[in-house]
């Protein structure tokens, strides 16, 4: 029997993972998509009337199989993706696509949905939010669109499924393959942190020495922190063009066609762009709102980043480098300047910042935001030896889901943090608790070595587990409208807000102490930390802001000419006054957030909205004095981490903080309220 299809009885319903081969896959998701169909046909044949249990609640606990083995597929490519589960990958992907589309253009499913919808001011109010989510994704999939049309859009996603999975494997291979030699030149100029990094680093390749793989949490520190000019722009060069360093993975064809479908898809819904279409099911509505947003943040960032590019190249020309300041030498004289200016190392303070002390923190905030503790199961079998597995507890002491964490890079991993659901939790059909998964990038530290986190490594660590504790609270009836499956610029409120605690000093004073002494964080240090807070928050700002830039105009003209996408996006960046020290956060060639799904295309200005959101929310506790004040925390749980999608994101937020959310707050979270 093929385990995918089996009821999974294993530990808290986890599937077999030491049991599941990657040739289960295909015939699966086959299997499941069958099943899943046949279903929508007997609920389209019903005759009687249509209604909301006989419909709505149908449709969503339709395919749950299908649903199962999707979601398992869709997180295992991305965590452990074996060369077998690549060549996989590359079939299963346009399935599930062109399944996904073709269930949700299902005539007579679509018919009798259509039916309730008209039908539905009767309803409750999380039965009527139901009934008007999935509507609109019927209508988003093209369920009205004629049956010439219906099958286009369908071929579209099939294409689309394609080419993104292709654009991430590349960026995969290339993160995979590629180092950066190091001499015995260059090692001596690493920290002793990056030296053992790069040490582990070529001992899971099988080779002695070091090597500088294409990882953030490597490639970062050693710009900020390698004194060798010539090693920093190598690693730099590496970086940026990951995506492109093989020609026969060049991702700027996979661009264009993407963008090309895209477009087309768009007209398909009698939009002009395929911005306008994407954006229809966000707070912002579209595109003009968007843009109002990232002006209004562009022009302070531009001239804060120029004070910033000054600063540094008197530093830099001060301390003998005749050169002009470079892309690659940026981040290693801010560093000298913020450590000259508040007194902070990066190599004195990551002794403080643990993984494992970082992580009690995070369960600690979550122990007192919300009451729940994290109770870490041994011996259950998952798809990688790093991968730890705990259970969650309410206040009650009752179960509340099941937490997995997956924190180390490898070769096998795609690049970034994320977090993922296994199953999204219900009440619908008997309750169901949520499995969620939280994927970080750290260097994996030698065998009996501590894992030592820089400043934002653990704010990304709270950040992801930000997006977790969304999964986890969930409160939802119906499984369409739980955990994350909220609005695209609403998703990131959760992670981003929860940033916030691992900066407070009751609580690294409770956890931030030394991996080697035990010594907590000496108060100078704590004092900083905290003035240093929004140190080089220009060169953040418009490393992001222009991400998001660059993806509007990709989105919102369908007549671009990409012919050399190297040329357009240097065209573009100068056109918005991007200083030459200074790229995106994101090349497009490597932009995994647009390119390989559709999640983020032409919205990844979500960030900076979520920021407006979360420097607001914050706000809260400030008011109330107090960063756990039970009753914001209350709130917070109610209409935030558990509402899910039962209510209108802006109605949510209202509700929670009482009114609209200001943009000012971000601002001068940002620094930029006074440039």
């Amino acid at each position: 029997m093929n385990l995918l299809l089996a009821p999974w009885t294993g530990p808290f319903g986890l599937p077999p993972f030491d049991q599941i081969r990657a040739g289960d896959f295909e015939p699966a998701v086959r299997a499941a998509m069958a099943e899943h169909l046949t279903q929508l046909d007997a609920l389209a044949a019903q005759t009687d009337p249509p209604d909301f249990a006989n419909t709505a609640l149908a449709l969503d606990a339709a395919g749950a199989a299908y649903k199962r083995i999707a979601l398992l597929f869709s997180n295992w490519v991305a965590a452990e993706a074996s060369p077998e589960l690549q060549a996989v990958e590359l079939v299963v992907t346009p399935l599930l696509a062109g399944h996904d589309a073709a269930v949700l253009q299902h005539p007579g499913a679509f018919a009798r949905l259509d039916t309730v919808f008209r039908q539905r001011d009767g309803l409750g109010a999380e039965e009527r939010r139901l009934v008007e989510r999935l509507h609109l994704d019927f209508c988003l999939a093209g369920a009205r669109l004629a049956p010439a049309g219906r099958q286009r859009a369908l071929e579209i996603a099939q294409e689309l499924a394609e080419l993104q999975t292709r654009f991430a494997q590349n960026v995969l291979a290339d993160e995979r393959e590629f180092v950066v030699e190091l001499s015995d030149d260059d090692v001596a100029s690493l920290s002793p942190g990056l030296r053992a990094a790069t040490a582990q680093a070529a001992a899971d390749r099988g080779r002695g020495g070091h090597v500088l793989p294409l990882s953030r949490s490597q490639v970062m520190p050693l710009l900020a922190t390698c004194p060798r000019r010539s090693l920093r722009e190598r690693a730099w060069r590496a970086w940026i063009r990951r995506g492109q360093l093989q020609p026969q993975r060049d991702n700027a064809p996979v661009i264009r066609a993407i963008l090309r479908l895209r477009h087309e898809l768009a007209g398909l819904h009698g939009y002009r762009d395929f911005a306008s279409f994407a954006l229809t099911d966000t707070m912002a509505r579209g595109p003009a709102a968007v843009s109002d947003l990232l002006q209004r943040a562009w022009q302070p960032a531009l001239r804060k980043v120029g004070r910033e590019r000054d600063e540094l190249a008197q530093l830099a020309s001060a301390r003998g480098q005749s050169e002009p300041l470079q892309p690659w030498d940026w981040r290693y004289w801010s560093e000298q300047l913020r450590s000259q200016r508040h007194a902070v190392d990066d190599d004195a303070v990551k002794p403080y910042f643990t993984l494992s002390a970082m992580t009690a923190a995070m369960f600690d905030c979550a122990k007192r935001l919300f009451g729940l503790d994290f109770v870490e199961q041994h011996g259950i079998a998952t798809y990688h030896p790093d991968v730890r597995v705990y259970q969650v507890r309410g206040a009650d002491g009752a179960p509340v889901g099941v937490f997995l964490t997956d924190n180390y890079a490898r070769p096998t991993k795609r690049s970034g943090a994320w977090m993922n659901e296994y199953r999204f939790q219900r009440k619908a059909g008997g309750a169901v608790l949520p499995i969620v998964g939280n994927h970080n990038n750290f260097a994996k530290p030698a065998p009996g070595q501590e894992c030592l986190l820089s400043l934002d490594d653990a704010r990304t660590l709270f950040h992801e587990f930000g997006h977790g504790l969304h999964g986890l609270l969930s409160n939802a009836t119906y499984e369409r409208l739980a955990g994350t499956r909220v609005l695209r610029d609403f998703v990131e409120l959760p992670s981003q807000l929860f940033e916030h605690w691992v900066l407070e000093p009751q609580v690294l004073a409770q956890h931030a102490r030394h991996c080697d002494t035990g010594e907590p964080l000496p108060q100078t240090l704590l004092d900083n930390l905290l003035a240093a807070r929004r140190f080089g928050g220009g060169l953040e700002t418009v490393e992001y802001l222009s991400s998001a830039l660059l993806d509007q105009a990709l989105h919102t003209d369908p007549g671009l000419d990409l012919a050399d996408l190297d040329t357009w996006e240097k065209a573009e960046l100068t056109r918005l006054g991007m200083p030459a020290e200074v790229v995106p956060r994101h090349r497009l060639p490597h932009f995994l957030h647009l390119f390989s799904g559709a999640e983020y295309a032409a919205a990844y200005y979500v960030y900076i909205w979520a920021e407006v959101l979360d420097a607001d929310a914050f706000g809260a506790f400030v008011e109330a004095g107090s960063p756990f004040d039970a009753g914001v925390a209350k709130r917070l749980h109610q209409y935030v981490y558990s509402a899910a999608n039962t209510l209108e994101p802006g109605a949510a937020f209202r509700a929670f903080r009482g009114r609209d959310p200001d943009v000012a707050a971000m601002l001068h979270k940002r620094g930029l309220d006074a440039v």
